[in-house]
Protein backbone atom coordinates (compact mmCIF):
# COMPACT_ATOMS: atom_id res chain seq x y z
CA UNK A 1 0.00 0.00 0.00
CA UNK A 2 1.05 3.96 -1.34
CA UNK A 3 0.68 6.60 1.22
CA UNK A 4 -1.59 8.93 0.04
CA UNK A 5 -0.40 12.63 -0.16
CA UNK A 6 2.92 14.29 -0.28
CA UNK A 7 3.91 13.92 3.37
CA UNK A 8 5.71 10.70 4.25
CA UNK A 9 5.05 8.01 6.71
CA UNK A 10 5.67 9.34 10.36
CA UNK A 11 8.08 6.46 12.24
CA UNK A 12 9.90 3.45 10.59
CA UNK A 13 9.56 -0.08 9.83
CA UNK A 14 13.33 -0.69 8.56
CA UNK A 15 14.14 -4.68 8.99
CA UNK A 16 11.49 -5.88 10.19
CA UNK A 17 8.61 -8.34 8.38
CA UNK A 18 5.47 -8.81 8.26
CA UNK A 19 3.91 -12.34 10.14
CA UNK A 20 0.47 -12.73 9.70
CA UNK A 21 -2.07 -15.95 10.45
CA UNK A 22 -4.43 -17.03 7.66
CA UNK A 23 -7.45 -18.90 7.84
CA UNK A 24 -7.25 -20.77 4.46
CA UNK A 25 -10.86 -22.19 4.26
CA UNK A 26 -13.01 -24.67 6.60
CA UNK A 27 -9.82 -26.37 8.29
CA UNK A 28 -9.32 -28.08 11.59
CA UNK A 29 -6.82 -25.60 13.74
CA UNK A 30 -3.81 -27.17 12.45
CA UNK A 31 -4.96 -25.71 9.22
CA UNK A 32 -4.33 -22.29 9.85
CA UNK A 33 -0.96 -21.01 7.65
CA UNK A 34 1.80 -18.67 8.73
CA UNK A 35 2.45 -15.85 5.54
CA UNK A 36 5.40 -13.79 6.07
CA UNK A 37 5.56 -10.24 3.86
CA UNK A 38 6.51 -6.72 3.25
CA UNK A 39 5.11 -4.35 6.07
CA UNK A 40 2.82 -2.15 4.01
CA UNK A 41 2.80 1.52 4.77
CA UNK A 42 -0.16 3.73 5.70
CA UNK A 43 -2.31 5.34 3.17
CA UNK A 44 -4.18 8.95 4.08
CA UNK A 45 -5.29 9.18 7.36
CA UNK A 46 -4.27 5.43 8.20
CA UNK A 47 -1.30 4.15 10.59
CA UNK A 48 0.71 0.72 11.28
CA UNK A 49 0.37 -0.59 14.40
CA UNK A 50 2.67 -3.49 15.89
CA UNK A 51 0.89 -5.46 17.32
CA UNK A 52 1.66 -6.66 20.96
CA UNK A 53 -1.89 -8.31 21.81
CA UNK A 54 -4.37 -9.74 20.16
CA UNK A 55 -6.97 -12.53 21.07
CA UNK A 56 -8.90 -15.62 20.74
CA UNK A 57 -12.87 -15.32 20.88
CA UNK A 58 -15.67 -17.03 19.63
CA UNK A 59 -15.87 -15.39 16.92
CA UNK A 60 -12.48 -17.38 15.67
CA UNK A 61 -14.49 -20.25 16.49
CA UNK A 62 -17.21 -19.68 13.87
CA UNK A 63 -15.13 -18.44 11.23
CA UNK A 64 -12.42 -21.18 10.91
CA UNK A 65 -15.68 -23.97 10.37
CA UNK A 66 -17.20 -21.13 8.28
CA UNK A 67 -19.91 -20.44 10.46
CA UNK A 68 -19.89 -16.87 11.36
CA UNK A 69 -22.56 -14.97 10.49
CA UNK A 70 -21.28 -11.61 7.82
CA UNK A 71 -17.34 -13.37 7.64
CA UNK A 72 -15.43 -12.59 4.52
CA UNK A 73 -14.59 -15.03 1.48
CA UNK A 74 -11.53 -17.27 2.34
CA UNK A 75 -8.73 -16.61 2.79
CA UNK A 76 -8.64 -14.33 5.19
CA UNK A 77 -6.50 -12.94 8.13
CA UNK A 78 -8.88 -13.67 11.82
CA UNK A 79 -8.21 -11.33 14.17
CA UNK A 80 -11.26 -9.68 16.05
CA UNK A 81 -9.18 -6.90 18.10
CA UNK A 82 -5.82 -5.68 19.24
CA UNK A 83 -3.43 -3.94 20.99
CA UNK A 84 -0.58 -2.62 19.87
CA UNK A 85 1.93 0.95 19.39
CA UNK A 86 1.34 3.20 16.68
CA UNK A 87 4.45 2.83 14.04
CA UNK A 88 4.35 4.67 10.98
CA UNK A 89 1.58 7.30 10.38
CA UNK A 90 0.06 7.92 7.04
CA UNK A 91 -0.70 12.33 5.59
CA UNK A 92 -3.64 13.68 7.44
CA UNK A 93 -2.25 11.98 10.92
CA UNK A 94 -1.26 13.28 13.76
CA UNK A 95 2.59 12.62 14.18
CA UNK A 96 2.01 12.66 17.82
CA UNK A 97 0.39 9.48 17.78
CA UNK A 98 3.28 7.25 17.10
CA UNK A 99 4.83 5.82 19.41
CA UNK A 100 1.15 5.56 21.34
CA UNK A 101 -0.16 2.49 22.37
CA UNK A 102 -3.39 2.19 20.90
CA UNK A 103 -6.71 -0.18 20.97
CA UNK A 104 -8.88 -1.14 18.12
CA UNK A 105 -11.56 -3.42 17.00
CA UNK A 106 -11.22 -4.77 13.16
CA UNK A 107 -13.25 -8.12 12.85
CA UNK A 108 -10.51 -9.31 10.92
CA UNK A 109 -6.95 -8.92 10.75
CA UNK A 110 -5.70 -8.77 14.12
CA UNK A 111 -3.81 -11.63 13.83
CA UNK A 112 -0.92 -10.12 12.45
CA UNK A 113 2.30 -8.80 13.61
CA UNK A 114 1.80 -5.09 11.98
CA UNK A 115 -1.90 -4.37 10.98
CA UNK A 116 -3.27 -0.94 9.02
CA UNK A 117 -5.75 1.14 10.68
CA UNK A 118 -8.17 3.88 9.94
CA UNK A 119 -6.77 6.28 12.80
CA UNK A 120 -10.27 7.29 13.69
CA UNK A 121 -10.54 3.78 14.66
CA UNK A 122 -7.70 3.63 17.42
CA UNK A 123 -9.02 4.24 20.92
CA UNK A 124 -5.68 5.00 23.36
CA UNK A 125 -5.23 2.58 26.26
CA UNK A 126 -4.19 4.66 29.37
CA UNK A 127 -0.85 4.83 30.53
CA UNK A 128 0.04 2.26 32.94
CA UNK A 129 -2.07 -0.76 31.29
CA UNK A 130 -0.24 -3.48 29.60
CA UNK A 131 -0.99 -4.49 26.15
CA UNK A 132 -2.10 -8.20 27.04
CA UNK A 133 -4.35 -6.16 29.80
CA UNK A 134 -5.77 -4.00 27.48
CA UNK A 135 -6.36 -7.19 24.74
CA UNK A 136 -8.62 -8.69 27.13
CA UNK A 137 -11.12 -5.90 27.25
CA UNK A 138 -11.03 -4.56 23.91
CA UNK A 139 -14.30 -7.01 22.25
CA UNK A 140 -15.17 -8.62 25.59
CA UNK A 141 -15.12 -5.16 27.03
CA UNK A 142 -17.48 -2.96 24.54
CA UNK A 143 -19.85 -5.91 24.09
CA UNK A 144 -20.17 -6.15 27.99
CA UNK A 145 -20.54 -2.64 28.80
CA UNK A 146 -22.94 -1.88 25.96
CA UNK A 147 -25.15 -4.93 26.50
CA UNK A 148 -24.96 -3.83 30.14
CA UNK A 149 -25.25 -0.25 30.19
CA UNK A 150 -27.03 0.70 26.02
CA UNK A 151 -29.20 -2.36 26.15
CA UNK A 152 -29.95 -3.79 29.86
CA UNK A 153 -30.20 -0.54 31.82
CA UNK A 154 -30.79 -2.60 35.18
CA UNK A 155 -31.68 -0.09 37.72
CA UNK A 156 -29.15 -0.51 41.01
CA UNK A 157 -30.13 -3.78 43.19
CA UNK A 158 -31.64 -5.31 40.06
CA UNK A 159 -31.00 -9.14 39.76
CA UNK A 160 -29.37 -10.57 35.78
CA UNK A 161 -28.78 -14.02 34.75
CA UNK A 162 -25.20 -14.33 33.13
CA UNK A 163 -24.85 -17.29 30.86
CA UNK A 164 -21.35 -18.38 30.52
CA UNK A 165 -19.63 -16.17 33.30
CA UNK A 166 -16.91 -17.78 32.87
CA UNK A 167 -16.06 -17.17 29.64
CA UNK A 168 -14.71 -13.91 28.07
CA UNK A 169 -17.21 -11.39 28.16
CA UNK A 170 -18.89 -13.19 30.79
CA UNK A 171 -16.34 -12.49 33.19
CA UNK A 172 -16.38 -8.90 32.17
CA UNK A 173 -19.93 -8.79 32.29
CA UNK A 174 -20.23 -9.61 35.92
CA UNK A 175 -17.69 -7.23 36.99
CA UNK A 176 -18.85 -4.45 35.62
CA UNK A 177 -22.70 -5.16 37.11
CA UNK A 178 -20.99 -6.25 40.27
CA UNK A 179 -19.58 -2.70 40.38
CA UNK A 180 -22.81 -1.18 39.37
CA UNK A 181 -24.33 -2.34 42.46
CA UNK A 182 -26.28 -5.39 40.92
CA UNK A 183 -27.00 -8.84 41.75
CA UNK A 184 -25.89 -11.52 39.84
CA UNK A 185 -26.27 -15.13 39.00
CA UNK A 186 -24.28 -16.77 36.60
CA UNK A 187 -24.20 -20.24 34.85
CA UNK A 188 -20.38 -21.97 34.94
CA UNK A 189 -19.23 -25.67 34.94
CA UNK A 190 -18.37 -26.09 38.45
CA UNK A 191 -14.20 -25.89 38.14
CA UNK A 192 -15.46 -22.09 38.35
CA UNK A 193 -17.84 -21.52 41.15
CA UNK A 194 -15.14 -20.53 43.33
CA UNK A 195 -13.54 -17.90 41.33
CA UNK A 196 -17.40 -16.61 40.60
CA UNK A 197 -17.82 -16.65 44.41
CA UNK A 198 -15.20 -14.47 44.57
CA UNK A 199 -16.85 -11.43 42.08
CA UNK A 200 -19.72 -11.63 44.39
CA UNK A 201 -21.67 -13.74 41.59
CA UNK A 202 -24.27 -16.74 42.61
CA UNK A 203 -23.33 -19.64 40.63
CA UNK A 204 -25.55 -22.40 39.24
CA UNK A 205 -23.98 -25.15 37.35
CA UNK A 206 -25.40 -25.66 34.22
CA UNK A 207 -23.84 -29.49 33.50
CA UNK A 208 -25.84 -30.72 36.49
CA UNK A 209 -28.54 -28.76 37.51
CA UNK A 210 -32.00 -27.87 35.91
CA UNK A 211 -30.70 -23.89 34.64
CA UNK A 212 -34.61 -22.45 34.56
CA UNK A 213 -35.43 -23.99 37.84
CA UNK A 214 -32.68 -22.90 39.86
CA UNK A 215 -33.16 -19.60 38.64
CA UNK A 216 -36.55 -19.44 39.49
CA UNK A 217 -35.32 -20.72 43.13
CA UNK A 218 -33.14 -17.76 43.59
CA UNK A 219 -34.95 -14.82 41.67
CA UNK A 220 -39.26 -16.07 42.24
CA UNK A 221 -40.41 -13.18 40.57
CA UNK A 222 -37.88 -13.11 37.65
CA UNK A 223 -34.36 -11.37 37.21
CA UNK A 224 -34.39 -8.03 35.51
CA UNK A 225 -32.04 -9.09 32.63
CA UNK A 226 -30.57 -12.23 31.32
CA UNK A 227 -27.66 -12.17 28.87
CA UNK A 228 -27.56 -14.82 26.54
CA UNK A 229 -24.81 -16.15 24.02
CA UNK A 230 -25.79 -19.58 23.26
CA UNK A 231 -29.16 -19.15 20.98
CA UNK A 232 -30.96 -22.38 20.51
CA UNK A 233 -33.22 -23.24 23.34
CA UNK A 234 -31.69 -21.36 26.18
CA UNK A 235 -32.81 -18.20 24.53
CA UNK A 236 -36.60 -19.37 24.76
CA UNK A 237 -36.11 -20.12 28.70
CA UNK A 238 -34.26 -16.93 29.07
CA UNK A 239 -36.84 -15.03 27.91
CA UNK A 240 -39.41 -17.22 30.19
CA UNK A 241 -37.20 -16.12 33.22
CA UNK A 242 -37.99 -12.47 32.89
CA UNK A 243 -39.10 -10.47 35.59
CA UNK A 244 -42.30 -7.85 34.04
CA UNK A 245 -40.27 -4.93 32.35
CA UNK A 246 -37.15 -7.28 32.11
CA UNK A 247 -34.80 -7.62 29.10
CA UNK A 248 -33.35 -10.16 27.55
CA UNK A 249 -29.94 -9.82 25.31
CA UNK A 250 -29.02 -12.25 23.22
CA UNK A 251 -25.83 -12.04 21.32
CA UNK A 252 -24.91 -15.58 19.50
CA UNK A 253 -25.65 -19.01 19.10
CA UNK A 254 -22.99 -20.89 20.91
CA UNK A 255 -24.89 -24.06 20.87
CA UNK A 256 -25.10 -24.87 16.86
CA UNK A 257 -21.41 -23.94 16.46
CA UNK A 258 -20.92 -27.13 15.55
CA UNK A 259 -24.35 -27.34 13.19
CA UNK A 260 -24.32 -27.64 9.41
CA UNK A 261 -26.49 -26.02 7.30
CA UNK A 262 -26.52 -22.12 7.32
CA UNK A 263 -24.76 -20.21 9.01
CA UNK A 264 -27.69 -17.80 8.55
CA UNK A 265 -30.67 -19.36 10.14
CA UNK A 266 -29.21 -19.57 13.76
CA UNK A 267 -29.33 -16.02 13.86
CA UNK A 268 -32.68 -15.62 11.85
CA UNK A 269 -34.30 -17.59 13.83
CA UNK A 270 -33.37 -15.70 17.09
CA UNK A 271 -33.65 -12.77 14.83
CA UNK A 272 -37.46 -13.78 14.75
CA UNK A 273 -38.17 -14.40 18.28
CA UNK A 274 -37.02 -11.64 19.38
CA UNK A 275 -39.34 -9.20 16.63
CA UNK A 276 -42.31 -11.47 17.76
CA UNK A 277 -41.90 -11.59 21.90
CA UNK A 278 -41.06 -6.98 21.30
CA UNK A 279 -45.00 -7.40 19.71
CA UNK A 280 -46.27 -8.97 22.83
CA UNK A 281 -47.97 -6.30 25.10
CA UNK A 282 -46.10 -7.59 27.92
CA UNK A 283 -43.74 -4.82 28.77
CA UNK A 284 -40.80 -7.16 28.78
CA UNK A 285 -38.02 -6.28 25.90
CA UNK A 286 -35.69 -8.23 23.49
CA UNK A 287 -32.34 -7.44 21.75
CA UNK A 288 -29.63 -9.28 19.50
CA UNK A 289 -26.76 -7.60 20.17
CA UNK A 290 -24.11 -6.99 17.51
CA UNK A 291 -21.31 -5.01 18.34
CA UNK A 292 -21.82 -3.50 14.64
CA UNK A 293 -25.34 -2.99 14.75
CA UNK A 294 -23.83 0.73 15.67
CA UNK A 295 -22.85 1.34 12.37
CA UNK A 296 -25.96 2.36 10.92
CA UNK A 297 -25.72 5.78 13.00
CA UNK A 298 -23.03 6.71 11.16
CA UNK A 299 -19.60 6.19 10.70
CA UNK A 300 -18.41 8.90 12.78
CA UNK A 301 -21.38 8.26 16.06
CA UNK A 302 -20.51 4.77 15.68
CA UNK A 303 -16.80 5.46 16.54
CA UNK A 304 -17.13 7.87 18.71
CA UNK A 305 -19.56 5.61 21.28
CA UNK A 306 -16.97 3.04 20.78
CA UNK A 307 -14.45 5.07 21.79
CA UNK A 308 -16.51 5.98 24.69
CA UNK A 309 -17.67 2.93 25.95
CA UNK A 310 -13.79 1.45 25.75
CA UNK A 311 -12.50 4.00 27.53
CA UNK A 312 -15.00 3.75 30.32
CA UNK A 313 -14.30 0.27 30.25
CA UNK A 314 -10.30 1.09 30.67
CA UNK A 315 -11.60 3.23 33.49
CA UNK A 316 -13.59 0.66 35.21
CA UNK A 317 -10.03 -1.68 34.81
CA UNK A 318 -8.08 1.13 36.40
CA UNK A 319 -10.01 1.38 39.38
CA UNK A 320 -9.73 -1.82 40.51
CA UNK A 321 -13.17 -2.46 39.32
CA UNK A 322 -12.75 -5.20 36.28
CA UNK A 323 -9.75 -7.21 36.55
CA UNK A 324 -7.98 -8.37 33.10
CA UNK A 325 -8.67 -12.30 33.13
CA UNK A 326 -5.55 -13.87 30.85
CA UNK A 327 -6.75 -17.46 30.23
CA UNK A 328 -3.32 -18.42 28.11
CA UNK A 329 -0.64 -16.62 26.65
CA UNK A 330 0.92 -17.98 23.40
CA UNK A 331 3.32 -16.90 20.37
CA UNK A 332 0.89 -15.79 17.40
CA UNK A 333 2.76 -18.84 15.33
CA UNK A 334 0.94 -20.94 17.95
CA UNK A 335 -2.75 -19.41 17.07
CA UNK A 336 -3.42 -23.48 16.30
CA UNK A 337 -2.18 -24.07 19.49
CA UNK A 338 -4.60 -20.94 21.18
CA UNK A 339 -8.20 -22.13 18.83
CA UNK A 340 -7.64 -25.55 20.58
CA UNK A 341 -7.39 -24.48 24.05
CA UNK A 342 -10.44 -21.96 23.45
CA UNK A 343 -12.20 -24.57 21.84
CA UNK A 344 -11.44 -26.61 24.64
CA UNK A 345 -14.03 -24.76 27.33
CA UNK A 346 -11.42 -25.73 29.98
CA UNK A 347 -9.91 -21.78 30.95
CA UNK A 348 -11.87 -18.82 32.43
CA UNK A 349 -10.70 -15.36 31.14
CA UNK A 350 -9.36 -14.17 27.39
CA UNK A 351 -6.72 -16.25 25.33
CA UNK A 352 -3.77 -13.92 24.15
CA UNK A 353 -1.42 -13.93 21.36
CA UNK A 354 1.56 -11.96 21.67
CA UNK A 355 4.54 -10.95 19.04
CA UNK A 356 7.40 -13.91 19.23
CA UNK A 357 9.31 -11.08 20.72
CA UNK A 358 7.12 -9.44 22.77
CA UNK A 359 5.23 -9.58 26.23
CA UNK A 360 8.45 -12.33 27.55
CA UNK A 361 7.68 -15.90 28.00
CA UNK A 362 4.22 -17.20 26.43
CA UNK A 363 2.49 -18.19 30.26
CA UNK A 364 0.77 -21.36 30.95
CA UNK A 365 -3.18 -21.39 31.19
CA UNK A 366 -4.69 -19.69 34.28
CA UNK A 367 -6.58 -22.55 35.98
Amino acid sequence: METAGNAAPQGTTAGAQLVEVVLPGVVEPEGLQIRHGEIPAPGAGQIVVRMEATGVSFAEQQMRRGRYYDQPPFPFVPGYDLVGTVLTAGAGVSPGLVGKRVASLVKVGGWASHVVLDAADAVEVPAGVGAAEAETLVVNGITAWQMLHRKARVRQGGTILVHGANGGVGTVLVQLARAAGLHVIGTASARHHDALRELGVTPVDYRAEDVPARVRELAPGGVDAVFDHLGGRSVIDSWNLLAPGGTLVAYGSATTRDDSGSKQLPVLKILGRVWLWNALPNGRHAYFFNVWEGRALGKDRFRARLTADLTQVFESLQRGEVTARIAARLPLTRAAEALRLAESGTVAGKIVLVPEDGDGTPAAPVR
